[in-house]
């Protein structure tokens, strides 16, 4: 079983759209959605849930009412200022536990923390390991994790060859936890100035973990400087441009109409360089197993 994530340096590049488009070329897969954070792979596929779960991580504070005192100490000494009127928010307590450990009463305790659910879905592109990270809840290089885990269990007891993973944007602990062990990285760039610096910055997490990387520039005609500016900087370093996609409204009108640009349109103008970037992928899987 072979396991390529599909990476942006920042967000906006096209990467879900291109996810998408793997999938349908694919044809039979698994796919796991890893950008927890703001999950929108669901949005393309339609899937319906054959399974949901919880995730539980870290621990937030609770004030016994009973118990307290209204010694006020606890609000005192909460740097995060998540505590008013002797009631903790959810949103601001960040389960330090030092009210917990400093109240003279006894009165709050830590509980575990319900930060978000996951879930097992089926759509017609094969199986679709998802999550929803709940508001203000930063553990999802936990909950990628976990999702990546559970994709391969799903590939495994379906026989199925390849997981095509949805990663987060950046070079964070959600990228890092979405990366380290994937067999590929497929990054997605655009030819501007953020795009490349943000490229050459996930390329470089690439390399600290040895996961071999192609790069595909999107939207490669709105400026034919920066496009030369990535191939050059791809040559220099031995990184191999998968393909060149190039700008086109139906891009979007396929999002909005909830499906994978293969299925929206057939012109090969467009539908050509994503099939020459899955064919690259695959190249590099079959090139391993030679």
């Amino acid at each position: 079983m072979k396991e390529v994530v599909v990476l942006s340096g920042k967000g906006g590049t096209g990467k879900t759209s291109i996810v998408g488009a793997f999938a349908a070329l694919a044809k039979n897969t698994v796919l796991a959605d890893c950008d927890v954070d703001a999950a929108d792979l669901h949005l393309l596929l339609s899937p319906s849930t054959r399974e949901e779960h919880e995730f539980w991580s870290g621990q937030v504070a609770e004030i016994d009412i009973e118990r307290c005192t209204r010694c006020g100490l606890c609000e005192e000494i909460c740097r995060f200022e998540a505590i008013h009127d002797f009631t903790i928010g959810r949103v601001g307590c960040e389960g330090c536990g030092l009210c917990a450990r400093l109240c003279p009463a006894g009165a709050i305790r830590m509980k575990d923390n319900l930060a978000g659910r996951w879930f097992i879905s089926d759509t017609r592109f094969g199986s679709l390991v998802h999550a929803r990270l709940g508001i203000a809840q930063e553990n999802s290089g936990k909950l990628v994790h976990l999702v990546r885990q559970k994709a391969k269990e799903v590939a495994l007891s379906e026989g199925t060859d390849i997981t095509i993973n949805d990663g987060p944007p950046g070079i964070g602990c959600a990228v890092i936890s979405s990366l380290s062990g994937a067999n590929l990285a497929c990054i997605v760039t655009e030819p501007s100035l953020s795009g490349i610096h943000d490229m050459e910055r996930v390329l470089s997490v690439c390399r600290h973990f040895g996961i071999p990387a192609l790069v595909c520039i999107n939207k490669h005609d709105i400026n034919e400087e920066g496009t030369q500016q990535i191939e050059r900087y791809c040559n220099s370093n031995g990184i191999t441009v998968a393909a060149r996609i190039p700008f086109d409204r139906r891009v979007t009108e396929a999002q909005v109409e909830g499906v994978s640009l293969p299925e929206y349109t057939s012109d090969r103008y467009i539908t050509a360089p994503i099939e020459q970037a899955w064919e690259a992928v695959c190249a590099r899987f079959d090139d391993k197993e030679s």
